[in-house]
């Protein structure tokens, strides 16, 4: 892979180029410095994953609005898979995910691990105000944030973006958690990509935090934040088939699946079907440090079915997503008092 390309002032073309085309002109994954009146920079990620162009857009937005005119606030963006953007993935098949890899990753020995280690190392003298990674996600969900701490600062900064936010320990090696030592640092899911709203909504997100002075240190109130934690990730054991249409699978699931997430599933809610035969059973794996304990599904008369209540979230019916990431994750309700 290539090295980190960094740049003191905004690229040439920047402005008009679109996801596909960075690689050309950027060379590679980049980290843009651009100067702002406070000079502690808000930190910006996007296109982590390769096909997620909402973010990208949304600082496109905000640039060209400010063009001519010097930044409230320091800016420093991080560009990631831009060879996973030329071919509108999430990521190459050569690639590792690139939100798996930033220090506290699996796998640190990966040239992908170094290139994020460096990243970070080049915004801690930087001491950044903020930081901001941006996605999209292929199941219907709201926009939400997701945070690793619950102090005020953290939450203050998910609160600006919207009133669900989401704490977590896992996956492990993901950028939130990598520069939370740095400063208050959230994930924003901005649902679908593709969206003109979520470009605008994130811009919005983006652009407060450029104007922000500083995080008030007082709690959030618990009526304006509805807070969950992750408790459980849930994959497809490989080399298990699985369908959404009624094919026939070893897993055949709901066609209507992601319309499931951010609602209270009860004990009992269907899922969809296992095949006659088929022992296989549905990986459900820690979503924070400790272990789980009992069982998540039942499989009685070939049946999916959830044991206990949960929220899902990122539940997702794109085969692909399933294959490269997790079919959901498994939350509850955190009783938040201000």
């Amino acid at each position: 892979m290539t090295a980190l390309k960094i740049f003191e002032s905004l690229p040439p073309g920047l402005l008009e180029a679109d996801a596909a085309s960075l690689e050309d002109l950027l060379g590679g994954p980049a980290l843009i410095h651009l100067p702002g009146r406070r000079p502690e920079p808000l930190f910006v990620t996007v296109l982590l994953h390769g096909n997620e162009t909402t973010g990208f857009e949304a600082v496109q937005a905000v640039l060209r609005r400010w063009q001519g005119r010097e930044l409230p606030r320091a800016l420093s963006l991080f560009i990631g898979n831009v060879a996973a953007a030329r071919a509108g993935l999430r990521r190459l098949a050569v690639q590792p995910d690139y939100n798996r890899v930033w220090p506290g990753t699996e796998t640190p020995d990966l040239p992908e691990a170094a290139l994020m280690a460096e990243v970070v190392a080049h915004m801690r003298p930087r001491r950044p105000f903020a930081s901001i990674d941006i996605h999209n996600n292929t199941g219907i969900n709201p926009h939400y944030a997701c945070v690793v701490r619950l102090e005020p600062s953290f939450l203050r900064l998910a609160q600006l973006f919207s009133r669900i936010a989401v704490h977590f320990q896992r996956p492990l090696g993901v950028q939130a958690t990598a520069v939370a030592a740095l400063c208050p640092a959230v994930a924003v899911e901005c649902g679908k990509i593709g969206g003109q709203a979520s470009i605008a909504h994130a811009a919005e997100f983006v652009e407060a935090v450029l104007h922000l002075d500083h995080f008030p240190q007082h709690p959030v109130p618990a009526h304006d934040l509805e807070l969950m934690h992750t408790v459980a990730i849930v994959k497809v054991p490989p080399g298990a088939s699985f369908s959404f249409d009624g094919s026939a699978a070893d897993f055949r699931f709901r066609g209507d699946l992601d319309h499931l997430n951010f609602r209270e599933m009860k004990p009992g809610t269907a899922l969809g079907h296992r095949a006659p035969g088929c022992e296989a059973r549905l990986l459900v794996q820690p979503g924070g440090q400790a272990p789980l304990e009992g069982e998540y599904f039942d499989y009685a008369d070939g049946e999916i079915r959830l044991m206990r209540p949960m929220v899902p979230a990122m539940l997702t019916i794109d085969p692909l997503a399933v294959k490269n990431d997790c079919l959901c994750y498994l939350m509850e309700r955190i009783e938040f008092r201000s």
